[in-house]
């Protein structure tokens, strides 16, 4: 078994000869020391020449020599005499050891030319992210400067031997970079022998906030260690501000493996190197925690409402919004000239009628006169366009469709930001998203997903999806995060969304004891809190945020070829596994919403004589865990294995309530919401009432007709709420349907109310609806004719409009056992929106399939109910 570490570089004041790599900042052709090169003063002015003639000594390999903390002289004379050479104090007798200020100079140099942008993280993934209270530009010094006292320490602590060191040097590349070389002898481990290391260090960015250093490391002693290389990515970014008003740094390392050459041991070895990597910066962000502090969630500063301000657009008033929009070069300009015009018209004389012109038609008598006219129609045309825009605008402003929540507790607060390319689905470019999200609790994971809006009973063709984990992200990052969407559209198009998080919990520790109250009834057993120690020390050893508190801890074995001994954490988002096997570590953690069946597995022989519990994920979960699975079954659902548990029946029970107050969460929160939606919204609005009066205001299109072979007083069975009703309505997609009985509002005539949901295939929101019928007879009086308006609610712009529907049935003359229907469909609309026409297709062509169903269920059925009421 290959265990690869690799450390990051130690520090000492000795030099070694250059060493050679095999990568793109590889070559150490035409380098030159930085004290040897660095100029260190100039005149502002010069700071261009001085730039452009040090990068052509560079690529040109001429010997720039300075002193550290010599001058260039004063004064450039032109630059043709800089670009040829540069005037230097020299020292020959100075030393060139690398002092901080030949440092410093160089990362100044670097911020005078640096252009580029912030690296992604490498692919491999990240070994520390961590923001502490420090400046970057210090932590920078402090880790890559010259005599580091943090290398020292690191190196001593990790047992690194035959320190050597090159100073930093600039290569010639475009733009020249800083390099520097480490080699040193890893120490020796239980399983493995000592090993010498080469190392590469690269600054790729170094703007004087942010920094990037890339580092190439090369360990040919070790089996294949010639066959690949471990590159890591440290940058350091501003952080956020700390409550005492200084700054922090966010720190940031990731890596990746570099193959040179291909090996059929290409996973053994990046296995191994991972893990070696992670079990070496984990004794590094110990040592770097121990001079340096970490900013704590107390520490740092999230003003929720202050970056949330510059989206509450809504509070600026008609008159600020246009102040906004037409302050502007157009309007000005336009008002300028129209007001030049009329003056100079005041203070003319009327001219004598020359050419073509006549009574009552002045036309221009220059070129210069018709030009002048043609600039103001331009501008008077384009201001009356832009007042038009905004008239428009003000009338469709729609409202808050957001939800909005105050309380004790868990609150998540998402703002959306904005959106970057989308991907389009409609022939004309364009896309017009909306964004659904998601979340369980306690809140784990945020669901978010984006769909194309073509009317409330659209299938909504999805844009793309994402999915935030809340306990692999920290508060900072979530507070201005940006999230790539997944999906065949997304992908194509790298569609991206802006979102601003915050997740608070406003009960603290009474959370905790409330939420262990409720686990004691269904484990049975008391449960106490653990200490904050215990818990600091899970949080750390799984990454977890701080809210997140331990419950129990088992141990007990693992599953594999060949079991592992360890320790089962149970908190109440997450179970997690940690072992420690001869110094080779296995660590991993998935969610309680992950797991799909937990199962007892009898005792046997292969469960080591007793009882095991058996977790199976549901497909497409877990994957950051997949090394610690049993296997994977033919549905591609990860099974994890535990036993040798040393009381299984107290760990099982925790374990089963857990997982069983996970689920009974999501469904009693799906049934209060059923119960909110029952009891919420029992009434009718007498808005609707009295406009079914007037429902022959609004244009009815006939969106169906046809014949049936019933008879008319079978055929109004459907509109009587009995059992026929309920079950043709149930068929068409109206869930939990209701009606009231009809009763008399006027002579003649009868109404009635009814409330259902649309399912799924009928709207993707869910909509409920909520509609008065009004029955009244049809002029001839062979018939009904029955009026319906309706409301829809938790759909987009559901308060822009009503839905109307007339029902005319007649019964045929010739024909008694026949009857003629017909559905009529029009769209009140109460608001304006660009949508209206989207809208009213969507509705209309809906509601004609859904009448079409309806009709069709009901010429079938009704035979068949008088069958069965006769016998």
């Amino acid at each position: 078994e290959i265990l690869l570490t690799v450390s990051l570089y130690g520090r000492s004041n000795k030099n070694s000869a250059t060493h050679t790599t095999i990568s793109s900042f590889r070559s150490r052709d035409n380098t030159r020391p930085v004290d040897e090169i660095t100029p260190l003063s100039v005149t502002e002015g010069a700071k261009h020449s001085r730039m452009t003639s040090i990068n052509n000594s560079i690529c040109a390999g001429e010997d720039l020599d300075i002193v550290p903390g010599s001058h260039l002289a004063e004064g450039i004379k032109n630059n043709d005499s800089v670009n040829k050479s540069a005037t230097l104090a020299v020292d020959k007798d100075a030393s060139a050891e690398f002092t901080d200020a030949t440092f410093e100079e160089a990362m100044e140099i670097m911020q005078l030319r640096d252009e580029s942008e912030m690296p992604e993280n490498l692919q491999g993934g990240i070994l520390l992210e961590q923001t502490y209270t420090i400046e970057p530009k210090d932590l920078n010094s402090f880790l890559f400067g010259p005599n580091s006292k943090f290398m020292k320490d690191l190196a001593e602590l990790q047992g690194t031997t035959d320190y050597q060191e090159t100073p930093w040097t600039w290569k010639c590349m475009d733009p020249p970079c800083l390099t520097s070389a480490v080699s040193y002898t890893k120490a020796a481990t239980k399983l493995v022998k000592a090993v010498k290391a080469t190392e590469e260090q690269t600054y790729i960015k170094a703007d004087g906030k942010r920094f990037a250093v890339m580092v190439r490391v090369s360990t040919p002693e070790v089996p294949f260690g010639n066959s690949f290389e471990v590159v890591l990515l440290y940058k350091i970014m501003p952080g956020p501000e700390l409550l005492s008003g200084e700054e922090s740094s966010h720190f940031v390392i990731s890596f990746s493996i570099d193959f040179l050459q291909s090996t059929v041991m290409k996973s053994m070895i990046e296995g191994s190197a991972r893990q070696g990597l992670k079990e070496n910066f984990e004794s590094f962000a110990d040592t770097l925690s121990q001079h340096i502090k970490p900013a704590t969630s107390s520490e740092l500063e999230f003003d929720k409402d202050k970056l949330l301000a510059p989206l509450q657009l809504d509070h600026q008033s008609d008159l600020e919004l246009a102040i906004k929009y037409f302050c502007n070069f157009t309007v000005v300009s336009t008002i300028v000239m129209v007001l030049y015009v009329l003056l100079h018209i005041l203070l003319s004389q009327p001219a004598t009628m020359k050419g073509l012109e006549f009574d009552g038609l002045d036309l221009p008598d220059t070129f210069g006169e018709l030009i002048t006219s043609a600039i103001i129609v331009l501008q008077v045309e384009c201001v009356l366009d832009m007042i038009s825009h905004f008239v428009q605008a003000r009338m469709r402003r729609g409202c808050d469709h957001g939800v909005q929540a105050r309380g004790v507790g868990w609150l998540l607060t998402v703002a959306l930001v904005e959106g970057k390319s989308l991907p389009p689905v409609v022939s004309s470019g364009f896309s017009d998203p909306y964004v659904v999200f998601s979340c369980n609790e306690p809140p784990s994971v945020l669901d978010v997903e984006v769909f194309n809006f073509d009317g409330p009973f659209d299938l909504s063709t999805s844009l793309g999806h994402a999915e935030i984990n809340f306990l692999k992200h920290a508060s900072a990052e979530l507070a201005d995060i940006w999230v790539p969407l997944e999906g065949r559209l997304a992908q194509t198009c790298q569609s991206q969304l802006h979102l601003r998080i915050f997740l608070d919990n406003t009960r603290g520790v009474e959370t905790i004891r409330e939420y262990l109250a409720k686990m004691e009834k269904e484990v049975g057993k008391k449960l106490d809190i653990r200490s904050p120690h215990k818990n600091s020390a899970f949080q750390k050893l799984f990454g977890l945020p701080p809210e997140e508190f331990l419950i129990n801890d088992y141990s007990c074995s693992l599953k594999r070829k060949i079991p592992l001994q360890g320790r089962l954490f149970l908190s109440a988002r997450t179970v997690g596994f940690y072992a420690n096997l001869f110094g080779h570590k296995t660590k991993f953690f998935f969610l309680w919403e992950d797991v799909e069946d937990i199962q007892v597995v009898p005792p046997s022989f292969a469960t080591m004589g007793g009882p095991a519990l058996l977790m199976t994920l549901k497909r497409g979960r877990g994957l950051d865990a997949r090394h610690g699975a049993k296997s994977q079954d033919q549905e591609g659902r990860l099974r994890f294995q535990f036993q040798s548990f040393v009381s299984f029946n107290t760990a099982s029970r925790t374990i089963m309530a857990l997982w069983r107050m996970k689920n009974m969460v999501i469904d009693q929160r799906a049934k209060l919401e059923q119960d909110q939606q029952d009891d919420g919204k029992s009434y009718v609005s007498t808005d609707d009432a009295e406009s079914i009066m007037n429902i022959d205001d609004v244009a009815l299109s006939k969106a169906y007709s046809s014949e049936l072979s019933v008879d008319l007083n079978s055929l109004m069975e459907i509109f009587n709420g009995g059992d026929l009703e309920m079950k043709i309505m149930s068929k068409v997609g109206c869930l939990n349907y209701s009606s009231t009985p009809w009763e008399d509002a006027k002579p003649n005539i009868q109404e009635r109310r009814v409330r259902y949901k649309f399912n799924r295939y009928m709207s993707i929101f869910g909509s409920e609806v909520v509609s008065t019928q009004m029955k009244s007879p049809s002029i001839d009086g062979n018939g009904w004719t029955i009026d319906d308006v309706t409301t829809l609610h938790n759909v987009p712009f559901s308060d822009c409009f009503r839905v109307r529907l007339r029902y005319d049935i007649q019964s045929r003359i010739t024909e008694s056992w026949r009857s003629q229907c017909d559905v009529f469909v029009g769209i009140e609309w109460l608001r304006s929106t660009k949508f209206q026409q989207r809208i009213t297709r969507n509705i209309c062509d809906k509601l004609a399939h859904r009448a079409k169903e309806i009709f069709e269920l009901a010429e079938r059925e009704i035979p068949s109910a008088k069958a069965t009421s006769s016998d």
